[in-house]
């Protein structure tokens, strides 16, 4: 049969099991645009080609298989770029469509011509510039490949307008997938995995650090049972939150800058570390140099490039989180370790989170919506203090039921993720998290909210001022604050109003309860406004060139070491 580019293209994207796609038109994908009428792919219109890639992403996390967009060539190309980073970092799988001009003026500076495979090289997993309409099927093929194996990632696919137009015949659309040099390890090397057992067993101070592969890897209940069996103590970074249950006694939460000082007590004391599916990252390590020093640290991650990046290794061992884990499951034994245990738990008792209970506050707010949708929601957030504040208290116990720009800390991210999660799971509970500077990056999301008629409860801490970035000044400015003031925010309750959200508001303690279960108990989308100080600071924190036992905090003391 003969098809066009674009045809192709679409018929490709059903081979592979697409059902939904994120957009927004141009003159470089009209070719597209005009088949996608007559296809069965839902197209969402967002407000910004950023919206799509951050929806495509939050889609992706939820739905598990790569979320879609397209856009279009020159600024619609380039407004992707940050939801492009930001899925690279996370490892996210996302497969990116964008049109190009003509192949007759590929580098005469056309307009609306960039070289979009040449930005986005250092922020793709792979790319392709397709230059023949019957390349389309075996490239399609191949970057849902790429994007979702291994260690998944962004995969991007730039067409030329003249090769969506162009008629080919087409016999095959779904062409197996042969990629000279892709060769993926999934079991972990039989002696490394004894070698790892030998250590687990013998530790007296062991301590789990999990990432976001596990998540990834869908190897939540692998750890699980490796945790529970061989009594091993848990911290997740903060991709991984929610891998392991944070109601659990042996949760530590989360580590690293912000995380709970007994996690971090824990890391630092450990005789053994355990690391599965996380990249050993600043955020989670502090200074590596002082990172767990007493430990020997075992390895686990698909991507051997990962694997001595950060930290030095004892044990490296490269394969699926699931897969290396079921393995040594099957070797490791049961110790009790009680020593270890009592010390641990003290260390939960002493080092307890807290915040001023006299007042309104975030974690106040995040510790009830935990109370009230631990179970059943699914939570998005943007990026800043209500990030952490988010990963600290709501104490998350389904994997994958957080959904954060990690990596990247991409503000802005929020919203359209929240979309793109709604869109993956109707009929579930999303809420999303937010401040008053994030919501306000791509607040024009909202409309595509509304159009979808997406049920999403927004829970928006407004201090009017833009907190971490004041908080950072605060702490290495000696307070010397200088714009991060947002007292010209709009009123958020007729913002709502406008975008058919209905609206609630809360300015004290008292009313938080009420308003929370009414706004959670609405049908339809809800905003709830809740008015905090800017004076607030995020603990704990551990400041630059301190380890991670010193962190700061509730009451700005930094810890003692023990």
């Amino acid at each position: 049969m003969e098809m066009n580019g674009a045809q192709v293209l679409l018929a490709c994207l059903e081979a592979n099991g697409v059902e939904v796609v994120f957009g927004y038109p141009g003159g470089a994908v009209l070719p597209i645009y005009d088949a996608l009428r007559g296809s069965r792919l839902r197209h969402i219109l967002v407000r910004c080609e950023q919206g799509a890639a951050h929806a495509a992403n939050g889609y992706a996390r939820v739905a598990g298989k790569p979320g879609v967009c397209i856009a279009t060539s020159g600024p619609g190309a380039t407004n992707l770029v940050t939801g492009i980073a930001n899925a690279y970092m996370d490892s996210i799988p996302l497969v990116l469509i964008t049109g190009q001009v003509a192949t007759s003026l590929v580098g005469t500076d056309a307009f609306q011509e960039v070289d979009i495979t040449g930005i986005t090289i250092p922020i793709t997993k792979h790319n392709y510039l397709v230059k023949d309409p019957a390349e389309i099927p075996v490239v399609v093929h191949e970057a849902f490949h790429i994007a979702a194996t291994g260690r998944p990632g962004p995969v991007l696919i730039d067409i030329p307008r003249d090769v969506q137009e162009a008629v080919c015949p087409v016999t095959d659309l779904s062409p197996g997938v042969t990629i000279k040099g892709y060769k993926l390890t999934v079991k972990g090397h039989p002696s490394q995995i004894r070698h790892a057992v030998k250590l687990i067993n013998a530790a007296v101070r062991p301590v789990v650090m999990v990432g976001g592969g596990v998540i990834q890897a869908q190897a939540a209940p692998e750890l699980f049972e490796l945790a529970t069996r061989c009594n091993l103590p848990v911290a997740t970074t903060l991709m991984g939150v929610g891998a392991f249950p944070e109601t659990h006694p042996l949760a530590l939460g989360l580590m690293g800058t912000h995380g709970t000082l007994y996690a971090n007590r824990a890391v630092s004391q450990a005789d053994l570390l355990i690391g599965i599916g996380v990249r050993f990252g600043d955020r989670a390590t502090g200074d590596v140099k002082n990172f767990a020093p007493a430990a020997k640290i075992i390895h686990v991650d698909i991507d051997p490039a990962e694997i001595g990046k950060n930290a030095n290794i004892d044990v490296p061992i490269v394969g699926d989180a699931k897969t290396v884990l079921a393995e040594i499951n099957e070797k490791a034994a049961v110790v009790p370790r009680e020593e270890w245990m009592a010390q641990v738990m003290a260390w939960k008792k002493a080092a307890a989170l807290k915040y001023d209970q006299g007042r309104l506050t975030a974690p106040y707010i995040i510790e009830m919506l935990g109370d009230l949708t631990r179970d059943q929601a699914w939570v998005a957030t943007d990026v800043g203090q209500h990030q952490l504040w988010t990963a600290l208290f709501y104490k998350f116990v389904r994997p994958g039921s957080l959904i954060t720009s990690g990596g990247l800390g991409c503000m802005g991210y929020g919203l359209p993720a929240a979309n793109g999660v709604q869109v993956a799971r109707p009929g579930d509970l999303v809420l999303l998290i937010t401040g008053d500077g994030s919501l306000q990056m791509t607040l024009a999301e909202l409309a595509t909210a509304r159009q979808e008629r997406l049920p999403l409860k927004i829970i928006l801490f407004n201090n009017n001022c833009l907190g971490m970035v004041r908080q950072l000044q605060h702490f290495y400015r000696e307070e010397r604050y200088f714009g991060v003031d947002l007292t010209g925010n709009p009123s958020f309750a007729a913002l709502a109003g406008a975008y058919g959200l209905k609206a609630y508001r809360i300015t004290t303690r008292q009313e938080a309860g009420p308003v929370l279960r009414a706004a959670l108990a609405e049908p339809g989308p809800v905003l709830v406004e809740v008015v905090v100080d800017a004076a607030d600071l995020l603990f704990p924190t551990v400041l630059n060139g301190t380890n991670l036992e010193a962190a700061v905090q509730y009451g700005g003391e930094p810890a003692k070491k023990e």
